[in-house]
């Protein structure tokens, strides 16, 4: 009876699995080149799914579920979403004041209706385009009362050496150096006008000039915030959205669902989000970030990184107050 149960119980559980994959695959509309491809996922899901229900068990600030990333391992999910080492900028020529605006006790910028919805970069290391496009957005909403959508594809055909930028399209880039641009450019087009594409082409493509640069989206000038501040960031966040570098290379972050994200986390730089807002959440700060990896990623494509001091000396969960800036208009 007992060895009948043993090995019935293991053809059950697989039976299990096997169905919540293929839900997976469904919902996710996965394709396969073959089937060596196909078990190839399936054995690192199968990874990931046991590393879900480990951290799950632990009862932490946050929790794990499946996306998009399910079937990559980390390495693949690294290559994937385009993670480059970020420099440090160093364009300190305006550093904000905090004494000069009263620091909120919470902030949410999605709620004030100054956050456009996620957005997808893809298979293109085109972080930092969103990143700026979305501080971009944050400060002409704040200056003129008007949400619109501004163009990644812009930055990342025409910001290069090419044409008087630094950055490098679908390989990496630097909020600052975009902020620069767009300076240099007078404003930015619209993303209707200039829609993204390399999500899919997976590379840049040439620098198009049919468009026109919305009015009044020319950036004036930048602010960097004070590095390692929590208070110079809830005062430039109290303003406006603002860009910030983060690490996003961990197994956590990867398959973050919800929560106030405390996992491990270190100060290697390799990805540029959006910072819009703070606030706590079950006695837990958090800052309020939105990823642009689609809805599909966590929170509906925002996660919650723990606030405080405790987090990397001072730099900021995943190195979040080491880099970040936003523009005015």
């Amino acid at each position: 009876m007992f060895f009948c149960l043993l090995l019935v119980l293991p053809l059950v559980v697989y039976g299990n699995v096997q169905y919540r994959f293929n839900e997976w695959v469904q919902r996710f509309e996965m394709k396969f080149n073959n089937d060596f491809h196909r078990q190839r996922v399936f054995s690192n899901w199968l990874e990931n799914d046991k590393h879900i229900d480990t951290v799950n068990g632990m009862n932490l600030s946050y929790t794990l579920g499946h996306n998009h990333f399910s079937g990559f391992n980390m390495d693949e999910f690294r290559e994937y979403v385009g993670l480059v080492p970020i420099g440090l900028s160093d364009n300190n020529n305006h550093i904000i004041d905090t004494h000069k605006v009263e620091v909120a006790s919470s902030v949410n910028w999605v709620e004030k209706g100054g956050v456009t919805d996620v957005k997808d970069q893809g298979q293109c290391g085109s972080c930092w385009s969103f990143s700026t496009t979305g501080a971009l957005e944050g400060a002409y909403y704040v200056k003129y009362n008007k949400l619109v959508s501004f163009s990644e594809q812009q930055l990342v055909d025409c910001d290069n050496f090419k044409h008087g930028g630094k950055d490098h399209g679908c390989n990496g880039g630097l909020m600052d150096n975009a902020f620069n641009w767009i300076e240099t450019n007078n404003g930015l087009c619209s993303e209707d006008s200039y829609p993204y594409v390399s999500g899919t082409t997976k590379t840049a493509g040439d620098c198009q000039t049919t468009c026109d640069n919305l009015e009044d989206s020319k950036i004036n000038k930048f602010i960097d915030v004070k590095k390692s501040d929590d208070t110079a960031m809830m005062t430039a966040l109290t303003q406006q959205p603002v860009s910030i570098a983060i690490e996003a290379d961990q197994k956590d972050f990867q398959l973050y669902q919800s929560g106030v994200f405390t996992g491990t986390c270190g100060t290697g730089l390799d990805h540029g989000v959006l910072a819009v807002g703070y606030g706590s959440d079950s006695g837990e700060e958090y800052y309020l970030v939105k990823n642009s990896w689609s809805s599909s990623w966590g929170d509906n494509g925002y996660i919650k990184l723990g606030k405080g001091v405790q987090y990397n000396n001072g730099d900021g969960q995943c190195g979040l107050l080491l880099q970040a800036s936003y523009p005015e208009v």
